[in-house]
């Protein structure tokens, strides 16, 4: 127990590091010599003495030592290695703890030859005095005597050498530029080891049975008494074998190999055992993990379930997507006897990893709608697994960070090691998107990406949450409306679902610009939005007419800020008195306003007329058209009684084609006969006023505006411009100077040219002595001017509507 653990596996010490108490250090290994003395390890260190560090079972760190390692002690079969390790929170290894673990174990009896294959170096020792290389293969030439004699019989005990075959060459290294090359040599007073690293020079690829093995042909010489003595130390590791077939793995490993059966002629199995992590296994332990094991004449084969005991999955990461692999550790022990070497024991040991197969990652959302919190489980995960930073609204942030941001992660740990995340987010979080769907239901959606990492590789992969809650708590906006003698007015008052509603009449949005330009008023505190509209506007539909009054109503519909889809209706209808349409002016002069109906929807109102057809309206809009006259005008009736005197009309619509009206407003303007008023009078002997021509400068301007709300004049830029016939052109004559209140504008003629000099010819009157010309098809219609903020002299302005034409001569146009 405690945070290192040791075992004794054959000619293997391994020592298993506990993962929680190394978690989240920086670690360095050392071996420490017969001294005292610690030795760092490296790759390449570790290769070449005969040690391996690796993990195991997701984070849990593995060492492992050879019986023969480098500064391993060796006395009767008794193998000591002391390591010491470093552990640290920074890479510097500052302020590092320092842990020493010393183990011991006995390991015989020797084979005659041994060969191991761990995961990153092959070994081979074999016993001093075994038979030396056989002369009908290559290892057996003569000249290796050649190349290694002169150093050896004049060298000291310890100087011997080795040397390497290949198919172009033999090289000759001594000890020490063996050394110098990555390779491991020892010896002991039984044995010669040679151990090499996969990555050596002279490690060569042959093939036996479709099997791959990495393989190195060499003599080692080493000098005893007065003789030079000369062993085979060939050795061979499959590096491939592995196949994937319905679910299993299968691992293939061929027999007596070339390299390792050479000069033999006969050979016998004596044992074959595997397991798992260096434990062997029995067979009633093999078949209850449904493992296969098969010794057939050429070759051994272990045939392994994916996913069985004694192996385990690990994340993976492929193209930024989250998977597993299945990794099991295999142990493979092969004894056999043959002609030349007698006993050789072949140890295998063999990392198998399945490919990456992609892993759906579950989203559960388990909102506690009550208490208003998002809560959403993200998993599950295998124990290697560590959620590092969440990315809010495009923000990434650390874990630790998030509950600054309504975040808060916690983990849940499984029985069986699984993992899995849990995020909860109050719903009133600033980066909750809140959205209205139907009735009192509002949506609340969570968008979130979490990062992951995982140990030891560090690959990062990452996950996007989006989940959606469904809550009854929309407060929809109300409203409640009233008239006054003049206007109608709505009074919103907003809910929790409409902050990015915006109010429309029709498909006219209602800004503060657009509210100026019809003399509305629109008030918006946040809390409540109020609308006020003239009872004569474009915006006002009107319904019928009575003795009683005009119907008159406005709706207000709130649209949704992004899709404009309708939302919320509202409207206020009212009656408003007669008296708003009508003036009677005491000289004679009737000034009457007739308003469009909605149940007659084609009616145009520029085509409204009196009784007299001939009279039409001097100002039209869309809803409204005004006439005035005398009341000894345009058909209009008188009636008598004892003490007034009425005067009655009609305004009418006809269809074309048809003389019955399907629009008639009656007027009525009653004067009294007998009316006493009291003047008081005062004579005074002043001169009577008169007016006498004169002459001075004025400052005219005409300007073609885009429609009948002459707010939008064309500016120099977009002239010339096109029209189509009988399209509306829209004028404005307005004195400039002198800004006179007691001026009057006053039009007489107005004629159009088919060039810009205004007395060519062709010529058309559009006013002729102030008034329309009777023998226009359409004539010209005058608007009125009020005061606004442009207008200070309404006086000083006249405004009039002449449909577009062209000069024809025959049937000819003059121009286009």
């Amino acid at each position: 127990t405690g945070p290192m653990n040791s075992e004794c596996l054959g000619n293997l010490l391994r020592i298993t590091l506990s993962a929680e108490y190394f978690e989240d250090k920086y670690l360095t290994f050392s071996v420490v010599d017969q001294s005292g003395i610690a030795w760092e390890l490296d790759e390449a260190m570790a290769s070449q003495c005969g040690y391996t560090v690796t993990y195991s079972n997701w984070s849990n760190i593995e060492f492992r030592a050879s019986a023969l390692s480098c500064h391993s002690r060796l006395e009767k079969d008794v193998f000591t290695v002391t390591i010491q390790i470093k552990a640290s929170y920074t890479p510097d290894m500052k302020n590092a703890a320092t842990d020493l673990k010393s183990a011991s174990c006995h390991y015989g009896p020797w084979s005659l030859r041994e060969v191991v294959c761990e995961s990153n170096y092959m070994e081979v020792s074999v016993r001093r005095e075994v038979p030396q290389t056989v002369k009908d293969f290559i290892q057996d030439e003569p000249e290796d005597w050649t190349l290694a004699f002169p150093e050896a019989k004049a060298g000291e005990a310890s100087i011997w050498q080795i040397v390497f075959h290949q198919p172009e060459e033999k090289k000759a290294l001594l000890v020490s530029d063996a050394w110098s090359a990555g390779y491991g040599l020892n010896t002991t007073d039984t044995r010669v080891l040679l151990r090499i690293p996969y990555t050596a020079v002279q490690v060569q690829l042959v093939e036996a049975q479709g099997i791959t093995f990495s393989a190195v042909r060499s003599s080692t010489f080493y000098k005893q008494r007065w003789m030079i003595m000369m062993v085979d130390t060939a050795v061979a590791c499959p590096v491939d074998g592995v196949d994937y077939t319905n679910k299993t793995i299968i691992w293939t490993v061929p027999k007596y190999i070339q390299p390792l059966s050479a000069g033999a002629t006969s050979f016998k199995d004596v044992l074959v055992e595997a397991g798992v992590d260096l434990r062997k296994l029995s067979t009633k332990e093999m078949a209850s993990r449904k493992y296969v094991l098969s010794n057939d004449l050429n070759a051994i084969t272990m045939k392994i379930p994916i996913g069985a005991e004694g192996g385990y999955y690990k994340t993976s990461v492929s193209s930024g997507q989250h998977g597993a692999k299945y990794t099991i550790n295999l142990f493979l022990e092969h004894q056999w006897e043959d002609n030349k070497w007698g006993l050789t024991k072949h140890t295998i040991i063999k990392e198998i990893e399945t490919p990456f197969e992609q892993v759906e990652i579950a989203i559960t959302n388990n909102s506690n709608l009550s208490a208003r919190l998002m809560n959403v489980t993200v998993g599950t995960f295998l124990p290697d697994v560590e959620l590092v930073n969440l990315t809010i609204e495009g923000a990434t942030v650390a874990v630790p960070e998030a509950v600054q941001h309504g975040y808060l992660t916690y983990e849940i740990r499984y029985a069986n090691g699984s993992k899995a995340y849990v995020i909860q987010v109050p719903f009133d979080a600033p980066s909750i998107k809140k959205e209205y769907m139907t009735a009192d239901v509002r949506s609340y959606t969570l968008n979130v990406t979490l990062a992951f990492i995982t140990h030891p590789t560090r690959e990062t992969f990452t996950v996007p949450v989006i989940t959606v809650s469904t809550v009854k708590d929309a407060v929809l906006p109300s409203a409640r409306g009233f008239c006054d003698g003049r206007n109608l007015h709505l009074i919103i008052t907003r809910g929790n679902v409409d902050q990015n509603w915006l109010p429309f009449i029709s498909d006219w949005r209602l800004t503060p610009e657009a509210v100026q330009k019809y003399n509305y008023s629109l008030k918006d505190n946040g809390t409540h939005l109020a609308i006020s509209v003239p009872f004569l506007s474009s915006h006002v539909n009107y319904e019928d007419f009575h003795a009683s009054g005009i119907k008159a109503s406005l709706h207000l519909t709130l649209k949704d800020g992004i899709t404009l889809a309708n939302r919320r209706d509202f409207s206020i209808s009212c009656r408003f008195s007669p008296s708003e349409l009508i003036q009677c002016l005491p000289n004679g002069t009737v000034v009457i306003t007739a308003v469009k109906l909605v149940g007659i929807a084609d009616l145009d109102t520029s085509l409204l007329v009196l009784r007299d057809r001939q009279c039409k309206p001097s100002l039209v809009t869309e809803k409204t058209a005004t006439f005035k006259f005398n009341v000894n005008t345009c058909g209009t009736s008188r009636k008598f009684n004892s003490t007034t005197m009425a005067y009655e009309n009609d305004v009418l619509y006809f269809r074309p084609g048809n003389d019955t009206p399907v629009y008639q407003l009656k007027f009525v303007c009653s004067y009294a006969i007998k009316q006493t008023v009291d003047v008081q009078y005062e004579s005074k002997k002043n001169p009577p006023p008169s007016i006498k021509p004169g002459f001075g400068s004025l400052a005219l301007s005409l300007k073609l505006f885009k429609d009948k709300s002459y707010s939008d004049p064309y500016q120099e830029l977009e002239y010339p411009v096109v029209k189509y016939l009988r399209e509306a052109l829209y004028f404005e004559v307005e004195l400039l100077q002198p800004e006179d209140a007691r001026l009057e504008l006053n039009l007489d003629d107005c004629w159009a040219t088919n060039s810009q000099s205004q007395d060519s010819l062709p010529q058309w009157p559009i006013l002729i002595n102030g008034c329309e010309n009777s023998e226009d098809s359409y004539k010209t219609v005058f608007h009125e001017v009020n005061y606004s903020l442009r207008v200070k002299f309404p006086q000083h302005l006249k405004r009039f509507e002449v449909r577009m034409f062209t000069f024809v001569q025959g049937t000819t146009l003059l121009q286009e």
